[in-house]
């Protein structure tokens, strides 16, 4: 089933049930739009489709995979796309030094150039509907997630990518919007998830490590179906002059999840204020009284 005659289109990747990919489907269908949703394995998205939703396989990271995702989304659209939501990405959690480099290339592909390659893509559907692109990066963009530097690096290289996209896209009347999305209830935690190497210098604090692997879904986290209204909320506004964005049409940078607002009031401050909360907030405080105590160990043999 298609859009109806002047119905609004938006395609949204990684749709897996449980995760913000499906809540941002819910919600843009509750508001009249025609969600085109895809995953991996498109026999998750079945109960979506009994919904009236289009349903399509899609792999960001296979360029054969988009290539066909395009094709069927341009039939099923007349050539438009309204509203493409980048939202599939992957977790990182371990520490730089113990990091997989074939491991952090795989995130790179998902979390990056999987972005970078669908905006290219279906630049030609947008361009048409003058639509709008909705990149979900994340807070762990501007905040020295400790144990996260592979995720933050890629949420980083999206916002970078997306500001430079802004310009580019605007001559011909696409926007570009950035999410910066803070702690949200989803389905991450239940994913395996990576373990400390033998001979990890993090051994000392597995603890904390551990704890960290949750962290997003145990600290101020918001539901991700309230998530999902306000930024879709925002995503169907008006478009007002650009001073006035932020308030009333669709910003450029919309800011929510859990600690957004925190986080946003400190890059007021300095990058110094964000570096003494996630330190201790993380807990490394435990691993410097660790290592101290080894010191006064070692001057006692």
């Amino acid at each position: 089933m298609g859009p109806k005659p002047g119905q609004k289109t938006v395609l949204i990747t990684g749709c897996t049930p449980g995760g913000i990919g499906h809540a941002l489907c819910l919600e843009f269908h509750n508001k009249g739009v025609h969600v085109i949703a895809t995953a991996r394995n498109p026999a998750v998205l079945a109960e979506m489709a009994e919904m009236g939703m289009s349903t399509l396989q899609l792999d960001v990271t296979d360029e054969t995979s988009i290539k066909t995702c395009h094709d069927e989304v341009a039939k099923i659209t007349g050539g438009k796309l309204d509203i493409l939501v980048n939202n599939a990405g992957r977790t990182h959690t371990h520490p730089a030094t113990d990091l997989s480099i074939p491991d952090v290339r795989e995130t790179f592909e998902t979390n990056v150039f999987g972005v970078m390659a669908m905006c290219a893509a279906f630049s030609d559907l947008l361009i048409s509907a003058k639509g709008l692109i909705i990149n979900i990066a994340s807070l762990a963009a501007i905040t020295p997630y400790v144990f996260g530097s592979a995720y933050c690096a890629t949420k980083g290289a999206v916002t970078s990518y997306s500001r430079t996209l802004r310009l580019e896209l605007k001559p011909f009347g696409v926007r570009v919007m950035v999410v910066m999305a803070g702690t949200i209830r989803s389905n991450i935690a239940s994913k395996t998830h990576r373990t400390l190497p033998p001979g990890s210098i993090y051994e000392r604090v597995r603890d904390v490590f551990e704890r960290r692997l949750t962290f997003s879904q145990n600290n101020a986290t918001v539901n991700t179906d309230k998530f999902a209204r306000k930024l879709v909320a925002k995503a169907l506004a008006p478009e007002w002059p650009l001073l006035l964005r932020s308030w009333f049409g669709r910003p450029d940078w919309f800011w929510g999840g859990g600690n957004a607002t925190r986080v946003w009031i400190a890059t007021w401050f300095g990058e110094w204020i964000l570096d003494f909360a996630l330190y201790r907030m993380i807990g490394m405080k435990k691993l410097e009284k660790v290592l101290r105590e080894e010191e006064r160990q070692k001057k006692l043999k």
